[in-house]
């Protein structure tokens, strides 16, 4: 490793006060370093090809920081990108290695200053939905610019579940003010993938002027004891047919008019099953035909859940369609659509083609909760 006089010294000196993060634009050989000052940069001044000289000043990092010269293992990558990494998170970000500051984006543990210098090393936009997945993040400062970069991102975003995970990640507690929000639920008008995004997030922030059901305050009062011993049958319920609720379906409704993509469909299925989250004895995800015999055997009194047979004893029988409909619903996920979708890539109109059967009675379901 032979780096040129000037380099080693400028790095030796850079070394010498506290260093945050360091970055490398390799395209303009420039090594660019945060400390408590603001940023330095250093000129590099390659004695070999570039790619080696890159290599040897990655070594040199390694050796400084770590002791060791072997820098970052990049062949680490899948593990390190599901917050398996218990390197030193600080350490990790002096190495000038992409995929180091990967790792650090997907710890779990990552503070809001570590976030911070994260962001500075490797600014780009699955950096930033990351680091709005922590919670520290999204309290923070670094919060407001993350979704402030990647609403302008947006418009080149060409990903379609990446666009979902962008509405989604950006729409967490007060991220953007009312007019924000409305925004980016207009541009649903052109990409349905922003309507699954706003169903993975709070109901309140679907901006559609829809009220509660008519029947959303005699079905609470019929529920009332239920609900304040926290049945979950009975909050799922009356949680439907609140204003939120009924946002939720008609935002829903929309999402499946006509989606063009596989990974969105099963995005919005995981978004069903979050939504209608009971407990029920059989696994979730079974197919359209078995949610709705056993929707009607539970109403019926075959196999059902002490919570649920709670409800129908205090649900007025005309309100039981009701129910029914969100038991139909809340047997839905991800594994609904695998036999429609193992073995088959299909997009567009002879996607929607195969899910129509499964789609109809969704939107049977959503129509018969919202009194359409």
């Amino acid at each position: 490793m032979q780096l040129a006089h000037e380099d080693n010294l400028r790095l030796n000196v850079l070394f010498a006060q506290p260093v945050q993060a360091i970055r490398i634009d390799e395209s303009n050989l420039t090594l660019y370093a945060l400390t408590p000052k603001g940023e330095a940069k250093i000129r590099l001044n390659p004695t070999t090809r570039d790619e080696q000289y890159l290599r040897w000043i990655r070594e040199w990092l390694s050796l400084k920081v770590t002791g060791s010269p072997g820098g970052y293992p990049v062949f680490l990558r899948r593990w390190t990108r599901t917050g398996h990494a218990r390197n030193n998170l600080e350490q990790m970000l002096l190495l000038g290695e992409p995929e180091a500051i990967v790792a650090v984006v997907h710890n779990p543990e990552l503070s809001h200053d570590l976030a911070r210098r994260a962001w500075w090393a490797y600014p780009n936009a699955d950096t930033a939905r990351r680091l709005l997945e922590k919670s520290v993040v999204v309290q923070g400062e670094l919060g407001k610019e993350l979704v402030a970069y990647l609403i302008e991102f947006l418009p080149f975003e060409e990903v379609a579940l990446d666009i979902v995970d962008t509405v989604r990640l950006c729409l967490q507690g007060e991220l953007l003010d009312g007019s924000e929000r409305e925004k980016l639920w207009n541009r649903a008008k052109r990409k349905n993938a922003f309507y699954v995004g706003f169903l993975h997030a709070d109901a309140a922030h679907i901006p559609l002027p829809v009220p509660a059901h008519p029947l959303a305050v005699s079905i609470r009062e019929s529920l009332s004891e239920l609900l304040a011993a926290n049945n979950p049958f009975a909050n799922v319920l009356e949680h439907t047919l609140s204003e939120g609720g009924q946002k939720w379906l008609q935002a829903l409704l929309l999402a499946l008019d006509k989606p063009t993509d596989q990974e969105v469909v099963i995005s919005l299925f995981r978004a069903i099953q979050k939504r209608f989250n009971v407990p029920f004895p059989e696994a979730r995800g079974v197919t359209i035909e078995v949610a709705l015999m056993r929707a009607d055997e539970y109403c019926q009194g075959v196999g059902t859940p002490e919570a649920l047979v709670e409800v129908l004893q205090v649900l007025p029988r005309e309100y039981q369609e009701y129910l029914r409909s969100i038991l139909v619903l809340a047997q839905l996920g991800e594994d609904s659509l695998n036999p429609i979708f193992g073995g088959s890539d299909a997009v567009g109109s002879v996607m929607r083609k195969h899910l129509e059967p499964l789609t109809k009675m969704i939107q049977q379901a959503a129509k018969a909760l919202l009194g359409k």
